[in-house]
C-alpha cells in the first residue's frame, strides 16, 4: 500500500479513537459526510487543505497530513514552477557589449523605457518631501546639492516611484525600467568617486532585488533567482554583506510556493545569524515560520513567529538610516498577518479567517497587490471556516484587481479559493463569483 491508500483508513482510525462520529467530524471540518465516508473508504482522494485540516481536527502532529496523496509538496499544490536556480535565465539574452537584458529586448529598447520612467515618473515633478522622508528619499544630498545633480537621490526617488506603481500595474512592465535602471546604476559607479560609488552599487543591488520580486510576481522564478543572485553581486561590490542574507529569504519564497516546506526552512536557517540586522532576522523567523506551518508543525511554526515579533519591532524601532525597507512596508504588523497565514496552512482556518479580519483592514488603499494578496487568504479562510457567502463577498472586491495585477503568486491563492468553493457549487454566492474567478484565473492578454 502506498501513502495514498493508507489515508482513509488512518483517517476512520483516528476519528474513532478521538470518539468522533463521522457527522461530527464533517460538521468540524465544513465537509459532507458522504465525502469523507468515501475518502475513509478509499475511494476519493482527500484535497491536499483537507489532509491539513484533518490533522489539524485530530491532532495528528502531522502523521495524517504527509500520508495525503503525492504529486504534492507536503500538501500545497505547486502553484509557480520551482525552475531551475542556473545563473542563465529564459528571458535573458546577452548583447554585443556583453550585457544581459531580460526579455528579448534590445539595448534601445530599454534606453527608451528607462526615458519613460524618468519622464513617466517625474524626477522633476517627484514633489515636495512627505512627512517622515529622508532628505536621500526626497532627491537632495546631505550637503544641499542641488536634487538635479545628485545621480543617487534622483535614483532612490525613483526607486521609492517603481515599488509604488509596482502595487498596481502588471510586473512585466516594470522589468524593462527596473533592468535599465539597475545597468545605469552599474556604470554611474565605475565612473564615480569612492564614496559614491558605494551608494550607487548599494542602490543598484536594490534595484536588482526588486527586479527579482518582479520577475517572480510574473511567474518566471528561474529570472526572478538570476536576479537575486545579481543584487547580492552589486551589494557586496558595494561592501554591503547583508543583502546575500536577506537573498536566502527571497529564494524561501520560490521554494514555499513551490510547497517545499523542508526546503524553506532550511534555506533561512543561514539568515538568522545573530550578526546580522534584526529586520533580516525577522523576514527570515516569519519565513521559517511559513515552512513549518506547510510541514503541519505548529510548535516549531509559532516558536518562529514570536521570535519574528520581536526582531522585526526592533527593526521598526531602530530604523533611522532612511534607506529602502527590505521586505513589504504595507503591513502594520508583518508577523501578525503571517500568524493568520500560518493558522490556514496549520488546518485552523476560523482561527485565520479571525487574524485576517483585524489585519487585512490595516493594509494602505494605495497597497493593491498587498490588498490583493492578504484580502485573498482572508476569503480563502473563511470559505474553509465554510461562511461561504462572506468569502464570496471578499472575493468579489478583490477579483477586478488580481485581472490588472497578473501575480503569479496571487492566482496560485485565487486557484485554491476556486477549488474550496467547489463544494459549494450549488451556492448562489458562489454561482455569481464564478465569471469573476474564471476571469482572474485566466486574464485576457493585452
Amino acid at each position: 500500500m502506498n501513502a495514498s491508500s493508507e489515508f482513509g483508513p488512518e483517517l476512520r482510525r483516528r476519528r474513532l479513537a478521538a470518539g468522533l462520529t463521522l457527522t461530527r467530524l464533517a460538521e468540524l471540518l465544513n465537509y459532507s459526510k458522504g465525502h469523507l465516508s468515501k475518502i475513509e473508504c478509499g475511494r476519493k482522494v482527500p484535497p491536499p487543505d483537507l489532509a491539513r485540516r484533518c490533522d489539524a481536527c485530530l491532532g495528528a502532529g502531522g502523521e495524517l497530513e504527509v500520508l495525503a496523496p503525492s504529486g504534492t509538496a507536503n500538501g500545497r499544490e505547486t502553484g509557480v514552477d520551482g525552475g531551475p536556480s542556473g545563473d542563465e535565465s529564459p528571458l535573458l539574452r546577452v548583447d554585443r557589449d556583453g550585457v544581459r537584458w531580460p526579455g528579448g529586448l534590445g539595448r534601445r529598447q530599454l534606453l527608451a523605457a528607462g526615458a519613460t520612467s524618468v519622464l513617466g515618473l517625474g524626477v522633476a515633478g517627484i514633489g515636495a518631501p512627505r512627512p517622515g522622508d529622508s532628505a536621500v528619499a526626497a532627491g537632495a544630498m546631505p550637503d544641499g546639492a542641488p536634487a538635479d545633480l545628485a545621480p543617487v537621490g534622483i535614483f532612490r526617488a525613483q526607486f521609492d516611484q517603481m515599488r509604488l506603481l509596482g502595487q498596481s500595474v502588471d510586473p512585466v512592465l516594470l522589468l524593462p525600467m527596473l533592468t535599465v535602471q539597475t545597468h545605469t546604476l552599474r556604470e554611474l559607479a565605475v565612473q564615480a568617486a569612492t564614496a559614491e560609488r558605494t551608494e550607487l552599487l548599494t542602490l543598484a543591488a536594490r534595484y536588482a532585488e526588486y527586479a527579482g520580486w518582479m520577475a517572480q510576481e510574473s511567474g518566471d522564478n528561474q529570472s526572478a533567482l538570476w536576479w537575486t543572485a545579481r543584487a547580492v553581486e552589486l551589494a557586496e561590490a558595494g561592501g554591503d554583506r547583508h543583502l546575500a542574507s536577506y537573498a536566502l529569504v527571497r529564494r524561501a519564497l520560490v521554494t514555499f510556493y513551490a510547497g517545499d516546506a523542508s526546503q524553506t526552512v532550511e534555506l533561512v536557517a543561514a539568515a538568522q545569524d545573530g550578526r546580522l540586522p534584526p529586520r533580516i532576522r525577522g523576514l527570515a523567523a516569519q519565513r521559517e515560520a511559513q515552512g513549518h506551518a506547510l510541514a503541519g508543525d505548529r510548535t516549531a511554526s509559532f516558536r518562529s513567529l514570536d521570535r519574528a515579533r520581536e526582531l522585526l519591532a526592533r527593526a521598526a524601532a531602530d530604523d533611522g538610516t532612511g534607506e529602502p525597507v527590505l521586505g513589504t512596508g504595507n503591513l502594520a504588523d508583518p508577523a501578525a498577518m503571517v500568524t493568520g497565514w500560518c493558522l490556514h496552512d496549520l488546518g485552523h482556518p476560523a482561527q485565520a479567517a479571525e487574524v485576517l479580519d483585524r489585519e487585512c483592514p490595516r493594509i494602505p488603499p494605495h497597497a493593491v497587490r498587498s490588498r490583493a494578496r492578504y484580502g485573498l487568504r482572508r476569503s480563502l479562510a473563511h470559505a474553509a471556516a465554510g461562511e461561504v457567502e462572506h468569502a464570496c463577498a471578499l472575493a468579489a472586491e478583490l477579483l477586478p484587481s488580481v485581472t490588472v495585477l497578473r501575480s503569479a503568486t496571487i492566482t496560485t491563492d485565487v486557484a485554491r479559493l476556486a477549488r474550496e468553493l467547489t463544494r459549494f457549487r450549488a451556492n448562489r454566492a458562489v454561482l455569481d463569483l464564478q465569471p469573476a474567478l474564471a476571469g482572474a484565473l485566466h486574464p485576457r492578454q493585452p
